[in-house]
């Protein structure tokens, strides 16, 4: 282990990077816990708002069968929200929406 003190990411805003240089290991060691506890719950919640918009876009259409579910594809750097079902060897696949409208 070097004597030199880390590189902070370049991501890392500089007046957190300051203030984080200014507190003892002990107090370094709870911001890093609760700091991966809070990304933690933030990358639950925004998996509970996907899915929650995943329900909002429920409309199932009438040739698309009950036991399909909703997908999310990537095409070209975006992503798309497709109804998903197996008819016997077959998965079949029917566009329905994009996931973020404003794109």
């Amino acid at each position: 282990m070097s004597d030199d003190p880390p590189t902070p990411p370049a991501e890392l805003p500089t007046d957190i990077v300051n203030t984080l240089d200014g507190y003892p290991s002990d107090q370094l060691q709870h911001v890093a816990r609760y700091a991966e506890e809070l990304a933690e719950h933030k990358t639950r919640e925004a998996r509970v708002e996907e899915e929650s918009d995943e329900d909002d876009i429920d409309d199932r259409p009438d040739d698309v069968p009950s036991k399909a579910t909703i997908t999310i594809k990537e095409i070209n750097d975006n992503r798309y929200y497709y109804w998903q079902w197996r008819e016997g060897d077959t998965v079949t696949s029917k566009y329905k929406a994009p996931v973020n409208p404003d794109e």
